[in-house]
């Protein structure tokens, strides 16, 4: 079979089919990607974690969690490409799949690199013109809300006990700035908090996701930043990248045009 070489955003070389028609997906987003570009026969492994689309749920092989990869099951499945994330996959899990598997990484910490990421999955899975009037709907809809947050600073919180938050060097981050808003976590990657009274945001977002942040943490997190506007907002809409970020457009738009 016809092999193409190609370098993925951690750098490494992977030899891929020319036509790959068994794909596994090792993260939820990029799942979703794979059902809006139209693979719907060739999807053959996917996570517990990957809820969307709902009917894949029941028709794709489960190859386990984003963290604890059912090593042997997706081997068994013979596919032409895996497609994993350095941020939710294990180096010990790729480290085995790579010797076995073609495997496709993808590093995706701003928004230009899930715009690459679209890109790329453009090129290996011969989607182009997808995935290119994706990337350009993206431009247009982000230009347009890109003043959204109007400079505000934000804490935006993934974890409860401990209080994690969402910091620099984030894909969270990095769609915090996208639309206007200012993160005030000056760290990198995702630290704990110890001492909440050194942050004073404008604002403070309580995620639905990895936490499931409810409305009986408002009260809560109001009293611990009291002049802070608390919100609950779509953890999907701020980590997903690929097509939900097209979702996340008018999620965006309605929930702070006005605030």
């Amino acid at each position: 079979m016809t092999q193409r070489r190609f370098i993925d955003q951690m750098r490494r070389e992977v030899h891929i089919p020319n036509n790959p028609v068994k794909i596994v997906s090792l993260v939820p987003s990029i799942t979703e990607l794979l059902h809006f570009l139209g693979f719907d026969k060739e999807v053959v492994g996917i996570t517990k974690f990957c809820i969307r689309p709902k009917k894949w749920q029941e028709t794709k092989q489960r190859i386990g969690g984003t963290k604890n990869l059912n090593i042997q099951n997706i081997i068994a499945l013979e596919p032409d490409i895996v497609i994993g994330n350095k941020e939710e996959n294990t180096q010990e899990d790729i480290s085995a799949l790579e010797k076995k598997v073609p495997i496709w990484m993808s590093e995706i910490n701003s928004f230009k690199d899930a715009l690459g990421f679209i890109n790329c999955m453009g090129l290996v899975l011969k989607k182009e013109d997808n995935c290119r009037d994706l990337i350009q709907s993206l431009k247009h809809g982000y230009k347009e809300i890109i003043h959204l947050g109007k400079g505000r600073e934000v804490l935006y919180f993934i974890w409860n006990d401990p209080p994690y938050i969402a910091g620099k060097g984030t894909f969270i981050s990095a769609m915090l700035e996208q639309i206007g808003f200012v993160n005030t976590c000056k760290v990198e990657r995702y630290p704990s908090i110890d001492n909440l009274s050194e942050y004073s945001p404008a604002l403070v977002f309580l995620s639905s996701e990895p936490f499931p942040f409810g409305n009986k943490h408002l009260s809560e997190y109001q009293k611990r930043f009291p002049n802070a506007d608390v919100i609950l907002v779509d953890g999907e809409m701020f980590s997903w990248y690929g097509s939900r970020m097209l979702d996340a457009i008018p999620y965006f738009n309605n929930k702070f045009k006005d605030s």
